[in-house]
């Protein structure tokens, strides 16, 4: 597969990752899909997988690292490594600038690419941006508060939130915690062992620029996002929410209660296993499948 390294201007940070030029297009612009990860996640870790099946299916695919993570810049006042999902959408916002940009691309036909984070993301960027014609949103995160614990739990973390505020305004250098550990003992973003299995394939692969590390502050503001309250307002941009039910990091019902408030065009598409189950094996195929036959109906499909 033909693959162009590309870099492009947001708020001052350069973003950088891939582009993928649709196959078979004979010189013609074609329809683009711009791809995002999800929480804390680099392009590296399957971007290029899904990118390629839209490449092959005659669309145009460019995935991207967040800001302050993989090969991107962080924007300016931002340290690395923090998760801010509002920094990430207004990024994706520039993403779809860039890709209408190039000569190559039918700017009147964009789709949108999210999962885990990103397919929140995915959500909210096409219930605000009339420039997404479709979107595909693979078990995405739906609410950061229902992920939040007890309210005991709200409470203590409150006040540590608060510290670490005045504790950077000060001078001192954001405090970081892992995303995964296989050590109870030590708090991480993603506790789960699945995340952990799954993560740890990148952190033991050199090509890859992941890094086992986000900054604390990044928990306040995924506790505070809430993308499902999004959902209602993407009509009528074509949507499709693949979702696994037993997901235990973005809980599933929470996805399905979202589709529900949803209206029409859309569609949900269920496959099995949990959340990390969607990029592999038999979860890969079908969530790839899925995502490529939506993009080539409500883009391809629309193109003169």
């Amino acid at each position: 597969m033909i693959r162009e390294d590309i870099a492009f201007d947001a708020q001052g940070a350069t973003l950088r990752g891939w582009f993928y030029p649709a196959a078979g297009n004979e010189g013609r612009k074609a329809p683009c899909v711009v791809l995002q990860h999800g929480f804390s996640a680099v392009k590296e870790m399957g971007l290029d997988r899904y990118a390629e099946i839209f490449q092959a299916a005659g669309l145009n695919a460019l995935a991207y690292d967040h800001p302050g993570f993989g090969a991107s810049d962080a924007l300016p006042g931002s340290p690395r490594q923090e998760v801010d999902p509002w920094q990430q959408v207004r990024c994706l916002q520039h993403a779809l600038t860039y890709a209408q940009s190039r000569e190559d691309v039918d700017a009147d036909l964009i789709g949108v690419w999210g999962s885990s984070l990103g397919g929140g993301n995915a959500l909210v960027a096409a219930a605000i941006d009339r420039r997404v014609r479709s979107v595909v949103s693979q078990v995405p995160m739906i609410t950061g508060s229902a992920l939040s614990g007890s309210e005991g739990d709200g409470a203590e973390l409150a006040t540590a939130f608060t510290a670490e505020r005045v504790a950077r305004a000060g001078g001192a250098a954001p405090a970081t915690i892992p995303v995964i550990s296989n050590d109870p003992s030590v708090p991480a973003a993603l506790p789960t062992p699945d995340a952990y299995a799954w993560f740890s394939q990148t952190e033991n692969d050199q090509r890859s620029t992941w890094r086992n590390e986000i900054t604390f502050l990044s928990a306040e503001h995924t506790r505070g996002y809430e993308p499902g309250a999004y959902v209602r307002f993407i009509a009528p941009t074509p949507l499709l929410m693949i979702v696994a039910p037993k997901d235990e990091t973005t809980p599933g019902v929470f996805a399905t209660d979202a589709y529900e408030t949803a209206s029409r065009p859309k569609k949900l598409e269920l496959i099995p296993g949990g959340h990390f189950d969607a990029y592999d094996g038999e979860g890969f195929a079908l969530s790839s499948t899925a995502a490529r036959d939506w993009f080539t109906t409500h883009l391809l499909g629309t193109r003169p």
